[in-house]
Formats: structure tokens, sequence, C-alpha cells
């Protein structure tokens, strides 16, 4: 599970989307470079996805990644609140 990284600051208190491309490849398989050939992306810019620092996602490219991990966009993405952060431990940044 990789956080969506953003250079201008965390999002909304701490809030964000992360990715979990890496699970669902895992899940299915298949390896990053054949899922790259298949979705028509370069395999860079799969594992700039893949490990959250891709700034946006074309829904055309979320579909063909659905389309051939046969899942769901919710399967791939997800919103993480700031409220879903765990309390840091005391002397322990988040």
């Amino acid at each position: 599970m990789a956080p969506a990284a953003d250079p201008d600051g965390p999002g909304i208190d701490g809030a964000g989307i992360e990715v979990h491309l890496d699970e669902v490849v895992a899940s299915r398989n298949i390896t990053l470079t054949e899922l790259a050939r298949r979705v028509g992306i370069t395999v860079v810019n799969l594992s700039v996805l893949k490990n959250g620092r891709a700034r946006a996602i074309r829904f055309s490219t979320l579909a063909a990644l659905c389309e051939v991990l046969q899942c769901q966009p919710g399967d791939v993405l997800r919103y993480r609140s700031a409220e879903a952060d765990p309390p840091a431990a005391p002397g322990r940044a988040n």
C-alpha cells in the first residue's frame, strides 16, 4: 500500500488517496512488465502509479487496469481520511 505523494502537502487534514496496485497485481500473478504492455502504458509510469507518486490517473488508464486485472477501481485506489490515521506514539511522528 503506497499513499499518493503530494508535494503541495498531505491534503485536507492529512487525508489522501492510497494506491493498492501492488496488492492487486500480486494476487493476479502478473508482472508489471506484462501489465504495462496489456494496458498500453510504460513500466516507468506504472511504477510511478504503484509507488503512490502519481498526481493523477486518466479514467481510460484506470479502466484498462481494471479490465486487465478483473477488478474494480476501489480495489486499486482507496481514500484515507485524516481520522483514519492512528495517533502517533509519544515522541514519534506519523
